[in-house]
């Protein structure tokens, strides 16, 4: 069997990418964090609802990963909150 990328460039890779993440300082938690804010923002450009509430809903559920990680209740807390109310106007109140 053959791969297009060699071990050692699989290595050489990971190695980077650990360097940048060193470099920079930033956590796998942090880029988590970083993407959850992003999807909220997002959100926040949507001018159809539903989509909106989609994309806030991906957001929030990065934000309880987030939370998780940290660990952090309030985090978690209020973003499954606001993700429940996404999933009632979404699929439970259909109008």
């Amino acid at each position: 069997m053959t791969y297009i990328y060699s071990k050692d460039a699989f290595i050489k890779c990971i190695q980077k990418t650990t360097f940048y993440m060193e470099y920079f300082s930033t956590s796998p938690t942090e880029l988590i964090g970083y993407a959850a804010s992003l999807g909220v923002l997002l959100s926040f450009f949507m001018k159809e609802i539903r989509r909106l509430r989609i994309v806030n809903s991906m957001g929030c559920l990065l934000f309880i990963i987030y939370g998780v990680l940290l660990p952090s209740l309030p985090i978690i807390i209020t973003n499954a909150a606001i993700l429940g109310v996404n999933f009632y106007y979404l699929f439970v109140k259909k109008s």
